[in-house]
């Protein structure tokens, strides 16, 4: 079937040129009609054969010079609107010039009217701007015919929502048709935009029993994280769409596009109320200081890099020994803050002799350790490198701080450490005790905090699931009950630089995660956001604990208890402490026994140091039953 003429060819611009003189042929004659109550004096009439000519033909060079004809009428914008009021006007001027010239140069009569002009003018951008939106809305209606309807509602009647809107009418592959705007605001309820009604939040439920909704479209970006959540679950319970608009800094050239609007991810769902920092007292302990992240190049330690640029230090060391990331991450602060204060340096924590050289060059003030091996699976076959990298890499840093008079040591743990079931875990756990030891022999305050798993870190459960979803499945989950503590990239490192401010050595702080989330309930959620059906269109698979592995996570031992700080999200952990003295020694033999290699003496020496570690799923279990 032939497509519409509309829909497939351009009209030439010579026709479009004729129909606009047209029109201004049409609007003079009804400028004279008004003008003499449809009454045309036959004076007026004879004047005809030299106005008419005279309006036209000068109608005709504004509008080539113009370029009126050169726009497709399809598409009229608001500019397109706007040229044709400007090329008006300079006609009509061009009129009112040459009558002000004949009637004092030449015979004090005039060419047109005053009046006459006046009407011509109305009347021409009238009949031209509507006849372009006339094509317009005859086009969109071929056009949208043969396309299913996808009916929309937008969170949000604000600038952003009409701008939304907007965006949604210019999609021509798309027919989106809004049928409600929602909105807390009192004094908009009840309203229109743009034809539009604009009712309360809970009319979604109305709406949603209907079953006629296709897409939600959230473009108000204050709304309550808790609402937000409920309202997107509620949605995706009846199979609905929904979009997040993002905020107007992150448009391009300050225009929002049909692209930007994204579908909602996980971490909207799992997101909580934004912390709000301190920035005055952030400020006072950052700006003007010399700063290393250490394990820069990844997640938690590439947020912190970008927290931390925003309050102005002297200089921030970027360290890690993953290239190409470092790289990147550099290229960010740099189109962020400019390149005055960055440095980047490719080094393995392992090397003492290298960061000791790091150390003695730059004489960092501030050091935000977030260097470590995480991975459960892997280290608990790996224990060597799990020791040299998250024990004796921190011991190396946790000594040259206090050689070298660094103000504080904040060293990122994890929930992993609290009763460890597996290598990982206790080698945090480990480096723990000997920053928090290390405080009783240096002036270097050491301050650990401790959180559990971060939304959209690398390695993690949630882009795995989202790979897999995009490979069509299946999604595995080790098992149908394991649940885990989440919390966003900016949120944690938030809190990190409020509890690095706060600490004065030796504490444990740990964050207020929220509620545990069921892995299975996240990947369901996930498949649903994703617009597919569990089941039908892609199957969740259990695989199995994986060795090291437990259910459940937690944020505290079972003999420990917290005290609160005046930061409601950070609290601190009162642990048991050794003496240096002890600590280091023990911590010597784990890693002279991890140079000879032998996975079970140094698994078995890494018991004594954490009694509490007790491995689960895992060949080192047998350790237990000899220690018990």
């Amino acid at each position: 079937m032939a497509k519409p003429f509309l829909d497939n060819k351009n009209t030439p611009t010579w026709i479009i040129f004729l129909i606009d003189l047209g029109i201004v042929f049409v609007g003079l004659i009804l400028a004279y009609l008004l003008r003499f109550n449809f009454k045309i004096p036959e004076g007026e009439i004879e004047t005809f054969y030299f106005v008419f000519p005279l309006v036209i033909g000068i109608r005709a060079i504004t509008f080539l010079l113009g370029k009126t004809n050169r726009g497709m009428i399809r598409y009229t914008s608001s500019a397109d609107a706007q040229r044709i009021f400007i090329i008006t006007i300079i006609g009509s001027a061009i009129f009112i010039l040459l009558n002000i010239v004949k009637f004092y140069f030449v015979d004090e009569t005039f060419l047109v009217p005053f009046s006459i002009i006046s009407i011509e003018f109305l009347s021409t951008i009238f009949l031209l701007v509507t006849f372009r939106l006339a094509v317009k809305q005859i086009y969109e209606e071929i056009k949208n015919s043969s396309k299913e309807v996808q009916k929309v509602v937008i969170y949000g009647a604000g600038e952003a929502g009409i701008i939304t809107k907007r965006t949604l009418d210019r999609v021509t592959r798309v027919n989106n048709q809004v049928i409600a705007f929602l909105d807390d605001n009192v004094k908009k309820v009840g309203k229109k935009i743009e034809g539009v009604n604009i009712h309360y939040p809970s009319f979604i439920d109305k709406i949603l029993e209907t079953k006629e909704l296709d897409h939600l479209i959230i473009a108000f970006q204050g709304i309550n994280p808790e609402k937000r959540r409920e309202l997107i679950e509620k949605s995706i319970q009846f199979k609905v769409k929904v979009s997040n608009v993002p905020p107007p800094s992150d448009w391009i050239n300050v225009e929002l596009t049909y692209r930007q609007i994204q579908n909602v991810r996980i971490e909207d769902l799992l997101g909580r109320d934004s912390i709000k920092l301190d920035a005055n007292v952030i400020n006072q302990y950052i700006t003007g200081k010399v700063i290393i992240v250490t394990g820069a190049a990844g997640s938690i330690g590439s947020e912190l890099a970008k927290q931390i640029a925003q309050f102005n230090p002297k200089k921030l060391i970027l360290l890690d020994q993953a290239e190409s990331p470092l790289y990147d991450l550099d290229i960010d602060l740099k189109t962020r803050f400019g390149n005055s204060f960055t440095q980047l340096i490719l080094a393995d924590i392992r090397n003492e002799k290298r960061m000791e050289s790091v150390f003695s060059n730059y004489r960092p003030q501030l050091v935000f350790h977030a260097a470590a091996y995480k991975h459960v699976p892997i280290m608990e076959n790996n224990p060597t490198e799990a020791i040299r990298t998250n024990v004796q890499g921190s011991k190396n840093l946790v000594e040259l701080a206090g050689k070298f008079n660094v103000e504080k040591f904040i060293m990122i743990s994890t929930d992993k450490a609290v009763n460890p079931t597996n290598i990982m875990g206790a080698s945090k756990r480990i480096a723990e005790i000997y920053a928090q030891a290390a405080n009783q022999k240096f002036k270097t305050q050491y301050i650990t905090t401790r959180f559990g798993n971060v939304l959209g870190s690398n390695g993690s459960v949630i882009p795995l699931f989202r790979k897999q979803i995009a490979d069509g499945g299946p999604v595995t989950v080790t098992h149908k009950d394991i649940t885990r503590f989440f919390m966003t990239i900016p949120e944690a490192c938030q809190l990190v630089l409020e509890a690095g401010n706060m600490g004065q050595g030796g504490e444990i702080f740990i964050f207020d995660m929220g509620e545990p989330v069921k892995i299975l309930d996240m990947a369901k959620k996930m498949i649903a956001l994703s617009g597919l059906e569990l089941g039908k269109d892609i199957h969740i698979q259990v695989t199995g604990l994986r060795p090291g592995e437990k259910l459940f996570e937690e944020l505290l031992a079972t003999e420990e208890n917290t005290i609160t700080t005046h930061h409601p999200k950070i609290m601190i952990a009162k642990v048991r402490e050794l003496t240096f003295e002890q600590v280091e020694e023990n911590i010597e033999q784990l890693i002279n026994l991890q140079r000879k290699q032998n996975h079970v003496l140094m698994v078995k020496k890494m018991k004594e140091l954490v009694p509490e570690f007790i491995s689960n799923n895992s060949v080192y279990e047998k350790l237990d039953r000899l220690i018990n």
